[in-house]
């Protein structure tokens, strides 16, 4: 059986019970299996439950400001200061072979951060009562599996039992099976797609993929946050960002929009980083009746029942020139970011529904307006439509190219 440790974390003060009861069933399965609890108030243990292994007391020292930091007697800001705490435990122990948390709301977002920053690949698993739910906030850019509790989390049932069971033996082969190894040895690169970008990506994974492992990132928000993730791990060689369209929906409030830090991990690591305006020509909606009342009467356009697309404007795309040229300004690493002038997706196209040259030129002269263009970050115009077979060959150029200064 693997050296390794599984770690179980939870609030004894209320979960005391159901995280005991995980604990012996993965001791059974041969694991060495260490307890942690993270209450942010003092209680009494039943004395039928055993105690845990690392006391919250333990974990509040981790936190930067000390143990008063995270028992203030504030529900609120004790659990964020105790999130803070165990993610600084968790991060500092050497022989963690998975990680299972269980958890309320509030337990769930105490657990879950600590969770997301562990890496790729270390076994996570959170059995959660809002795991039915939106678990985007709790899951982030991370490999976390949620399995919803059915149940509340308040002692053990005849339902409990059953879920918590499956989840101890679920962590359990987690840890016990090593994942398969890798196909290759050959390096890493990230590239963004979304659906109107994807004959350039396509092409593009074709182009490379007898040189580079080709690890494509769907551009919903969370997959240029796990693109970076990656990136900031030392995961990736390099990263070729076809598909910017996260953008338009922070500034803009679409569905799928990145953070404020997006290519910040770039400009952490220096990564060489071959860079597009693919998709920047629209904006992600849900359902039509979804779309805010100061968008009505925009040029729209039905994906699909769940998704509406909405024409970024000249405006929007000379600010998101701006914004993009500003981040790109903090990137020392090698930098090519280039200019599909025959339209940045499969929309933008001729007799196409977004085609829009006023809208794309706005972008693009934004962009040569901000950016500090030197030797080592360029922007190059190009004459053809992002999807046209030239422009992927053209970021395969770029992207070899780039290689070869590092």
């Amino acid at each position: 059986m693997t050296k390794a440790r599984v770690y179980v974390v939870g609030t004894c003060d209320t979960k005391g019970a159901e995280l005991s009861y995980v604990r012996q069933l993965i001791a059974e399965r041969g694991h060495r299996v260490t307890l942690v609890d993270v209450s942010t108030r003092s209680f009494e243990p039943a004395p039928n439950i055993a105690a845990p292994d690392i006391s919250a007391a333990e974990v509040a020292a981790h936190h930067p400001a000390g143990v008063d930091a995270v028992f203030t007697g504030d529900r609120g800001r004790s659990v964020a200061a105790m999130a803070e705490a165990l993610t600084a435990f968790m991060c500092a122990q050497d022989d963690i072979g998975g990680v299972i948390g269980l958890g309320g709301s509030g337990g769930t977002a105490l657990v879950a951060p600590a969770m997301r920053a562990l890496p790729i690949g270390t076994p996570k698993l959170m059995v959660s009562t809002v795991a039915s739910s939106n678990v985007a906030p709790y899951v982030g850019a991370s490999d976390i599996t949620m399995m919803y509790s059915v149940t509340d989390l308040a002692g053990l049932n005849r339902i409990s039992r059953i879920v918590l069971a499956n989840a101890a033996h679920a962590i359990s082969g987690m840890v016990e099976t090593a994942p398969p190894s890798a196909a290759s040895d050959k390096p890493a690169v990230g590239i963004t797609m979304f659906g109107v970008t994807t004959p350039c990506v396509n092409r593009l994974v074709e182009l490379l993929s007898g040189s580079h492992d080709c690890l494509v990132f769907h551009a919903t928000g969370t997959g240029g946050q796990s693109m970076e993730k990656l990136a900031e791990s030392g995961l990736l060689q390099a990263v070729i960002d076809v598909t910017t369209t996260e953008v338009c929906d922070l500034l803009m409030g679409g569905v799928f929009p990145c953070t404020e830090d997006r290519f910040g991990a770039i400009a952490r690591t220096g990564l060489p980083y071959v860079g597009s305006c693919g998709a920047l020509d629209m904006v992600n909606f849900g359902a039509q009746e979804t779309v805010p009342a100061q968008y009505k009467g925009r040029n729209l356009y039905i994906h699909n029942p769940q998704v509406t697309l909405m024409r970024t404007t000249p405006e929007e795309n000379a600010r998101m020139g701006r914004w993009i040229g500003e981040r790109l300004n903090r990137c020392e690493g090698l930098v090519r970011f280039l200019l599909p002038e025959g339209g940045v997706s499969v929309l933008d196209a001729p007799g196409m529904a977004f085609h829009d040259p006023a809208a794309d030129e706005a972008l693009f002269a934004a962009l040569e307006q901000t950016v500090i263009q030197t030797a080592r970050r360029q922007l190059l115009r190009l004459p053809y439509a992002l999807n046209d077979p030239l422009f992927a060959d053209a970021l395969r150029d770029q992207f070899r190219a780039v290689l070869e200064e590092v």
